[in-house]
């Protein structure tokens, strides 16, 4: 029987018509896009058609799209390149991504002074305690526009335009919202934006950055004039044409994808709701359609999702990233969570190819496994009592 999939905020299934899109410039079309003669041209032709229609579907203009591996390397762009130096103020939240984290991180230790503003427990930023943070000397702040853990959509255009009115720099990560929902570069009136195209049935490996403008944007890395001398090294044509086909394909499907997606995460919740002592994490009327975080009262969501796995579910306890890491969710903390909760806690994310059958076939099989682990054998793993 066909394996349940419901890690789509891990990664996405590749859409056939992506794979055929990417094929000629795997095969006939290889030429290097950086080359004078007729196949480096032809590279060239469809690398730029590639940035023209990424940049129409999310509004933005061509010359604003970066070309990168994902968005592990375009938030590492934005954050280090427009950072920059000498050391000043720059801020975060609690419940940003690893990579965004960890960027972060190291400015710190670079000498910059990081403010990270907290969440309310549904994992929304307060725009008033955000601005609040922001100094005469803030340089960058970084919100992402939907959590990765439990799909809580922040108020990114209000946080940057406070950003703004203080002459502050504003980078998004919106690897889980773009091609989830509708994202325009202009409306949300940011700096700069990230995107990864495996998150919306793309190929693995490449990704975006878009930035308003490149002269505010210091390369990280050196030794080429490629993607305007920001990102050096030789475009991944057939990758670029992979993105850009995916996201063309998930703005045509968005208004009906939404629904439906909506619909099957809505039927998963509440039959799993009303038939296990399970509650939710997040809130429903802010959340991208495909995240659902459930809480397993007294049961350990790293040998749940085990069972799950044996059993035919693939799910998980949070960010990829961070996966098999010893520490609770950093998220489900932020949000006022206990250890143990956050231990209890496990990610379902569904995609366009979920279906109907999926849901049925996933309860009925999280039912099973959820009863077979005896709750009366003590707390999860990681919680101490006495």
């Amino acid at each position: 029987m066909r394996r349940i999939y419901l890690d789509n905020n891990a990664t996405t299934q590749l859409a056939p018509e992506v794979a055929e899109a990417m094929r000629p410039y795997l095969d006939s079309r290889y030429g290097n896009a950086s080359s004078q003669h007729a196949e480096g041209r032809l590279a060239r032709r469809a690398l730029e058609e590639a940035r023209e229609l990424v940049a129409g579907l999310l509004d933005a203009r061509p010359e604003q799209v970066i070309f990168t591996s994902g968005g592990t390397e375009a938030n590492n762009l934005a954050i280090f390149g427009l950072a920059a130096n000498p050391p000043g103020g720059v801020i975060t939240s609690t419940i940003e991504h690893p990579s965004v984290l960890g960027c972060f991180d190291r400015l710190e230790r670079r000498g910059f002074h990081v403010a990270r503003v907290p969440v309310e427990h549904d994992a929304v930023i307060d725009c008033d305690q955000f601005e609040a943070l922001l100094t005469p000397d803030t340089r960058l702040a970084a919100i992402m526009l939907a959590n990765n853990e439990v799909g809580t959509i922040e108020d990114v255009r209000s946080l940057a335009s406070a950003a703004r009115r203080h002459g502050v720099l504003f980078h998004t990560d919106a690897v889980q919202a773009v091609g989830r929902v509708p994202v325009s570069f202009r409306s949300l009136g940011v700096h700069s934006l990230s995107l990864s195209a495996h998150k919306f049935h793309g190929p693995v490996g490449i990704g975006a950055l878009l930035v308003d403008d490149k002269q505010r944007l210091a390369p990280v890395l050196t030794g080429g004039h490629q993607e305007f001398g920001v990102r050096p090294g030789t475009e991944p044509v057939a990758l670029a044409v992979g993105l850009a086909c995916a996201l063309k394909r998930a703005a045509d499907t968005m208004a009906v994808d939404v629904k439906r997606i909506a619909g099957l995460r809505y039927a998963l919740k509440q039959r799993l709701m009303t038939n296990l002592n399970c509650y939710a994490n997040g809130r429903d009327d802010r959340c991208v359609p495909n995240t659902l975080n459930l809480r397993f009262a007294d049961l350990d969501a790293q040998s749940l999702v085990m069972a799950f796995d044996l059993a035919g579910l693939a799910c998980s306890t949070g960010s990829a990233c961070s996966s098999g890491a010893a520490t609770p969710s950093h998220v489900l903390l932020a949000m006022g969570l206990t250890e143990c909760e956050s231990r209890s806690s496990v990610r379902f994310s569904l995609s366009r190819y979920t279906t109907a059958d999926d849901i049925d076939r996933a309860v009925e099989l999280i039912c099973r496994v959820t009863a077979a682990h005896n709750p009366t054998a003590g707390p999860p793993l990681g919680c101490f009592t006495g």
